[in-house]
């Protein structure tokens, strides 16, 4: 934090209606982001106040993007951080302060058995989060696109696997022909499914903290409209945690319970869809700890890099994808064998 912000904090307080005088001011760190966070004193309570990227070129943008979705979703239920205050001028917000204690945190602890409670509980409020509050959502609030599209999965999720992860994180001179119309294949499958629900986009267990006995959602500034699979194979495919397959049967079966309150559902078609987009969103990943690792020097997220290649090769050769994207296939099947003999 630098002393610009510290004069920011003040404002934020007093709009909150609290006491501009603080005991505490303790900087704190983000996982992928570079948005500075401090967490702020106030004798026997604290809050968290959150500044723009210092790096980003739409950081304000987003900034405000977190004030409006985050406002919507708490009035709609989502048990989000209470936003307190917004600074327009600095596009600072002052945050309900929920703690260090992270779903990622209690699997590691304690594994499925400690956790499997807490994932039912993610996978209900889940369902709300993309039924429940895409009643009155407002694409105006999106600070970066309106809908998870086809552009956004070639240009930022299996371009970005390709690039960030095979070119530059595995040293691949070229990429192998007929990767990219597998790409565009791929996209063109996932385009079929409505994109006409609340998505999260990073719904996964460093973003549902946990909170005495229950779960709050975090970083869901990226909220959008998209399909509805989602975010539920982001969760259950989440490469911090090993879910067993149990387990993930469990969870499908109550989401899909829990989604059928809300529309009418196709158990069949709907896991036809989900194995797809779990697909595309572990390519987005693959590129994400990559870059986060090589551009951002985030060493932490290296450890999981290796547990997402093996995911995604499982995904392939389990859901008989292999046979429709075989030189993906292929590809993922030399890079995991390389890195297991290294």
């Amino acid at each position: 934090m630098d002393e610009r912000q510290i004069t920011v904090i003040p404002r934020l307080l007093q709009q909150a209606g609290l006491s501009s005088a603080w005991d505490t001011l303790t900087p704190l760190s983000g996982d992928g982001s570079d948005r500075p966070f401090c967490r702020i004193g106030l004798g026997g309570r604290s809050c968290l106040a959150v500044f723009p990227s210092p790096t980003l070129a739409r950081a304000r943008a987003e900034a405000y993007s977190t004030y409006l979705i985050g406002r919507h979703l708490w009035q709609s239920g989502v048990p989000v951080p209470e936003i307190f205050a917004y600074d327009q001028a600095s596009g600072a917000v002052l945050f309900e302060d929920l703690g260090d204690r992270l779903l990622f945190h209690e699997f590691q602890a304690g594994g499925e058995g400690a956790t499997n409670e807490f994932y039912r509980q993610a996978v209900v409020i889940l369902a709300n989060f993309q039924l429940g509050a895409s009643k009155g959502f407002q694409t105006q609030w999106c600070w970066d696109t309106p809908r998870y599209d086809r552009e956004l999965m070639i240009n930022r999720e299996s371009n970005y696997f390709a690039r960030e992860f095979c070119s530059k994180f595995m040293g691949l001179p070229r990429l192998p022909t007929g990767l990219h119309e597998e790409f565009l294949a791929l996209a063109e499958r996932i385009s079929q499914c409505p994109a006409t629900y609340l998505m999260h986009r990073d719904f996964q267990s460093r973003n549902l903290m946990v909170v005495g006995e229950r779960l709050r959602v975090i970083d869901f500034q990226g909220a959008r409209f998209g399909p509805l699979a989602y975010d539920l194979a982001a969760l259950l495919n989440d490469p911090y945690v090993s879910l067993n397959d149990e387990i993930k049967r469990e969870l499908i079966s109550l989401y899909l319970q829990q989604a059928a309150t809300y529309i009418s559902l196709d158990p069949a078609h709907f896991m036809e869809d989900y194995y797809h987009i779990a697909l595309q969103r572990n390519l987005q990943v693959l590129g994400a700890y990559a870059f986060l690792v090589l551009e951002r020097g985030k060493e932490f997220f290296r450890q999981y890099i290796d547990p997402s290649l093996e995911r995604l090769l499982t995904l392939l050769a389990d859901t008989a994808m292999a046979a429709d994207y075989p030189v993906l296939y292929d590809l993922v099947g030399q890079v995991a064998a390389r890195r297991r003999e290294n």
